[in-house]
């Protein structure tokens, strides 16, 4: 790996936390992702699922980790099973994990091959009586795809049908909801790296750049500072281009006046960060853009500040669409007849703002928690509101990571990226 990895003891306490929210007599089983095939003898590259490794630490393929706290041998309650490895594989793939080598990685002292993992399931299945299953629940899943968890829990519905299950998601949601100190390095080390990488920028974007160019210089300073690289595919939209929310093309020639969206953010660990920022092309703003600017950031500035324990994440973006409703109508773009009659299910200020403001972020750039419930000290959301204006050839986003604390406002892990127009202007003209 090219991280430098959280020590083991913060998984020993992560599977702590799990176990302990387990029923009696019950087994949960984790599975790693799979090599995700392209075609002929092409794959993708490996991608970790992120709770096995929240769990262990373990950033390999064909990986498994089974936790029955209720074991009688105190070494069958945290087992994790890896690919063997040999000669062969370290010459063609490079060496995989020693079972000494997992151990120190995830702390867990019962490590075996993977092709000991269905004889010791049936040894063990004699002695509990629920299954807990890994299943994405995560609010904006789309998956079609069959997963290696997928098989495995048709597998063992089949084999132990008279086992009753349970499901593990709603246990890592609250726990992967709220972060600790490690992970917050981690989460800040990618917010560093990517930092680096926008710096980079604001001396190379010229009128004539196209879009995979900045791309290009993005991905060289992340990858030379210990980054697999973007934490999502970037968004690179000049023009009228950022007015498309998921616009990924990044093929577009930059031109003199235009402004340039750049949803770029570097990941570290398996740990994303989730950055936004909106810059001239020609390094210094017009009139209209620095309003539509000042206003993005002010309301930016003032939806952070209600990101407190306590908040509930429906009612925040309630408050956030108030405060964005007067910036709109200040730049214009809404009157007063406009708000009056509006449908309070799709208020008018949708129109130029149409998505949320906030959402966890960790291992997964939309990450775990659960939004019905209040948020807490330690866990990171970002903030990201936006102005769209088509008819105007251009779009605002700005957005920060925040860490919410116990008491006060947020933490930006952000703050030393620049955001201000004056710094953006000065540092892009020299």
């Amino acid at each position: 790996m090219r991280y430098h990895p959280i020590p083991s003891p913060f998984y020993k306490n992560t599977r702590k936390a799990f176990m302990h929210a387990m029923e009696p007599k019950s087994i949960a089983v984790f599975n790693s992702n799979d090599l995700y095939p392209i075609s002929a003898d092409s794959v993708l590259p490996f991608e970790q699922h992120r709770d096995i490794f929240y769990l262990t630490g373990v950033d390999q393929e064909e990986s498994i980790l089974l936790l029955f706290p209720d074991a009688v041998d105190p070494k069958m309650r945290e087992v994790l099973f890896v690919r063997e490895t040999n000669n062969h594989i370290a010459v063609w793939e490079g060496a995989k994990l020693s079972k000494s080598q997992a151990t120190e990685r995830s702390g867990i002292e019962s490590v075996f091959w993977l092709q000991d993992f269905d004889r010791i399931l049936n040894q063990l299945s004699a002695f509990n009586d629920t299954f807990y299953f890994n299943t994405n629940e995560h609010y904006r899943q789309a998956v079609e795809t069959q997963t290696r968890e997928d098989r495995f829990i048709i597998k063992c519905k089949e084999q132990y049908p008279a086992h009753r299950v349970a499901k593990s998601n709603p246990i890592l949601q609250k726990l992967r909801a709220v972060k600790t100190a490690e992970e917050i390095d981690q989460i800040q080390t990618a917010c560093n790296i990517t930092e680096k990488g926008f710096r980079r920028l604001l001396s190379f974007v010229k009128p004539g750049v196209w879009e995979y160019e900045i791309e290009a210089e993005l991905c060289h300073e992340f990858l030379r500072n210990r980054s697999k690289g973007f934490a999502y595919i970037p968004i690179i939209a000049s023009g009228n281009n950022a007015n498309v929310l998921h616009y990924t093309e990044n093929k577009a020639q930059c031109k003199d006046g235009e402004l340039i969206l750049l949803d770029v953010a570097a990941e570290y660990g398996n740990y994303k960060s989730d950055l936004t920022r909106t810059i001239p092309v020609s390094g210094k703003f017009s009139d209209r853009q620095k309003e539509v600017y000042r206003a993005v950031l002010k309301v930016k500035n003032e939806a952070t500040k209600l990101l407190v324990p306590g908040t509930i994440w429906k009612d925040y973006h309630k408050e956030v669409g108030k405060i964005m409703t007067a910036e709109l109508l200040g730049l214009r773009l809404l009157d007063k007849a406009d708000v009056q009659n509006q449908d309070p299910e799709n208020p008018a200020y949708k129109k130029y703002f149409m998505h949320g403001t906030s959402h966890h972020i960790g291992l997964d750039t939309h990450d775990y928690g659960l939004l019905h419930l209040p948020m807490e000290a330690n866990m990171v959301f970002t903030v990201e509101p936006g102005i769209y204006i088509p008819e105007e050839g251009f779009g605002v986003r700005l957005e920060d990571d925040v860490v919410i604390q116990a008491q006060g406002s947020p933490i930006n892990l952000m703050g030393n990226i620049p955001i201000e127009i004056e710094e953006i202007e000065r540092l892009m003209q020299g």
